[in-house]
């Protein structure tokens, strides 16, 4: 299998997979003990890589939000919790879930190697969010380690996608409207600020997933045969113990 073979099936399972700690119930219960709705814990504990910054910050990282949503979220937050806190609380919760979910498959250590072998290769300049991610300590244990390291490489293609969407000329919102219409208002953005999509703005993102691909590609290339299978492999077993 070549490089473009093993993106093409694993960054989709990682995509779809890497946020399902996000808002799950055990999140949630940290959070409230915490001082944070769920929200808040959201933007805290994903921005809160990037430090005690101003909101603007945050909302240039994440990209799709609408900034104001990101300001009254973050603003409120941290006046409770230190950021950088409630980021380590936050990716604590993703080695919980693996725990929870991935407790007994075989295989994880085959997974964690190669999972880990990308995100070690994986050129961080220009991704913020992803680079604050990486440099998060993962945890020691498989179950743990592997829910965490596939948060790692779902920002670091969120992230990479983020910057070929500007670099091919569309804004993060156009972006966000046209894969996930139905989503505008979850993303805090109301029917006054609903965009007309033309098909030159949909050509511009199919160009920006190839460039995504194209700044991923070398550190999934560092993987020999035995890596992308040991990846596909636990990614199989992964997405199989999320949909039993």
């Amino acid at each position: 299998m070549n490089t473009q073979e093993l993106m093409d099936q694993a960054c989709p399972l990682i995509r779809d997979h890497g946020w399902a700690y996000f808002f799950v119930p055990e999140t949630e219960a940290k959070g409230k003990e915490l001082g944070l709705d769920v929200f808040q814990f959201y933007v805290l504990g994903r921005g809160g890589v990037l430090g005690n910054v101003e909101a603007s910050v945050v909302a240039s990282a994440f990209g799709y939000f609408n900034p104001s949503m990101i300001q009254q979220l973050w603003d409120s937050g941290r006046k409770l919790i230190e950021p950088r806190d409630a980021a380590r609380a936050y990716f604590g919760c993703a080695a919980e879930l693996g725990r929870l979910r991935f407790a007994g498959l075989g295989g994880l250590e085959g997974f964690c190697a190669a999972a880990g072998e990308v995100n070690d290769a994986a050129d961080p300049t220009g991704l913020p969010l992803y680079a604050g991610f990486r440099a998060e300590p993962l945890v020691d244990d498989s179950a743990g380690r592997a829910m965490q390291l596939l948060s790692d490489l779902r920002e670091f293609r969120g992230s990479a996608h983020l910057l070929a969407v500007r670099a091919e000329g569309l804004d993060a919102r156009t972006a966000h409207l046209i894969k996930r219409p139905n989503d505008a208002e979850l993303f805090g953005w109301s029917a006054d600020d609903l965009l007309e999509i033309t098909p030159e703005d949909r050509e511009a993102l199919d160009r920006a997933e190839v460039l995504t691909d194209s700044i991923v590609r070398a550190a999934y290339a560092a993987l020999d045969d035995a890596g992308a299978e040991a990846l596909l492999a636990g990614l199989h077993q992964i997405v199989a113990a999320f949909n039993p």
